[in-house]
């Protein structure tokens, strides 16, 4: 659906082309429809409707290398977005998220990733911890990111790998029966006035960490 009245760029046509290839309905439509369909998002004057997100079951991450990411009911479709784009960009063999009190993959959450959801394995698993319980008997060390007096620096600890990567909620952090699945806790090293970082921040800083250390 492509709003009417949008200027029509290389960029645009070369979308058109390629849907014509695929043949995919074009249909020109009034902008408001395109706002009212995605909810405010900042669709450009451009909207592909399709089926609902195809999850996948754990079980095929355990085929793939790499750092697992597994948010704890992240609930702010930006911060889930954020993460989504950070573990693409760097090379995470998939993302494991809650099926309840959490954010979904939603139009929101693709726009915010700026597309790379579509590159990445997501599973949606009803129970976290199980689901951790599975990783790690698959061979995958279960690291949680939080505070806490049981919690080493990041930078100056060595982990084992690969590793499930455990992200908590923006504001409740890890779920108890989660934190006490993870074997090791890290915290990132805060030396200014902020006390913290959001969830995204904090998780694409560690991200990027690990693949750091698979390169060394």
């Amino acid at each position: 659906m492509v709003a009417e009245g949008i200027r029509e760029d290389d960029r645009l046509r070369a979308i058109l082309a390629r849907a014509s290839e695929r043949e995919v309905t074009i249909d020109r439509v009034p902008r408001l429809m395109l706002d009212d369909l995605t909810g405010g998002v900042n669709h450009q004057g451009l909207v592909l409707e399709t089926k609902p997100y195809p999850y996948v079951e754990l079980e095929e991450l355990f085929e793939r290398q790499g750092t697992v990411l597994v948010l704890d009911h992240i609930q702010d479709p930006q911060n889930f977005g954020t993460l989504l784009r950070a573990a693409e960009a760097a090379g995470a063999a998939g993302v494991v998220i809650a099926r309840d009190r959490a954010v979904g993959v939603t139009p929101a959450v693709v726009n915010a990733s700026a597309g790379a959801v579509e590159h990445l394995l997501v599973a949606q698993e009803t129970n976290l911890a199980r689901a951790l319980d599975r990783l790690i008997d698959a061979g995958w060390w279960a690291i949680g990111v939080d505070t806490g007096a049981d919690a080493v620096d990041l930078f100056t600890t060595d982990l084992p790998a690969p590793v499930a990567l455990v992200i908590g909620s923006e504001g409740s952090g890890l779920t108890p029966i989660v934190r006490k699945r993870c074997q090791v806790i890290v915290s990132l090293p805060m030396r200014g006035t902020v006390g913290s970082l959001n969830a995204a921040t904090a998780g694409a800083i560690v991200l990027f960490e690990l693949l750091r250390r698979e390169q060394e």
